[in-house]
């Protein structure tokens, strides 16, 4: 993975955070079902490939207090650790997102890795990853190119599915709680429609 962790490394040391293709200034659409799965304060989040992402500035902002930003870029993290300074209730953790071990989430959130993965069995370790880590009852939230999105993204292919697609994927573990489809507009004016996908692990509180 040394070489998938040089690329986006490269791709943070070169741009400004608002200057990848994928800055959002407000996440409207994950803030949302987040909401809708009544996800709380005091509820345990986890970001995959979060970055520089501008999520955990907003859930701090409304009260959250253990949060986990996972990516395999350190550059990425480090830009938000700059940006936010020590903060208790954040914690970084730097690797691959198949050999993570951080105990039971209550929200997963993850705009924009399972669409790298183009492999089945790729998928299928990553469905194992987040049903081994969401709690029964818990929820996710998986965003991606829709299927009519672009085929590349910082210059790796991707994967497009709808929502039903992605939910399928998780299955049986996960079931569709909601979708969104959502035209993201990127810093340059240019739009990449997106799939969301709100899933519900399966299983008793």
């Amino acid at each position: 993975m040394a070489d998938v962790a040089d690329h986006w490394n490269g791709i943070y040391s070169t741009k400004a955070v608002d200057e990848v293709s994928w800055y959002e200034e407000v996440p409207v659409t994950s803030l949302e079902l987040m909401a809708a799965a009544d996800c709380g304060a005091g509820d345990r989040v986890i970001d995959v490939g979060a970055g520089a992402a501008t999520l955990v500035d907003h859930l701090l902002q409304i009260g959250h207090t253990d949060i986990v930003l996972v990516d395999i870029s350190a550059t990425g993290l480090a830009a938000t650790k700059q940006r936010l300074g020590e903060h208790p209730a954040v914690r970084y953790v730097v690797g691959d997102l198949f050999d993570l071990d951080i105990g039971p989430v209550d929200m997963w959130h993850d705009r924009a890795v399972f669409h790298f993965l183009g492999a089945p069995a790729d998928r299928r370790r990553y469905r194992a990853v987040m049903a081994r880590h969401v709690r029964p009852g818990g929820h996710s939230i998986v965003a991606g190119f829709a299927p009519d999105g672009p085929e590349q993204c910082s210059g790796l292919p991707v994967a497009r599915h709808s929502a039903a697609e992605m939910a399928a994927a998780f299955s049986p573990e996960f079931a569709l709680a909601a979708s969104r489809r959502v035209v993201h507009v990127t810093p340059w004016g240019g739009e990449q429609p997106f799939s969301f996908a709100l899933l519900r692990r399966q299983g008793a509180p």
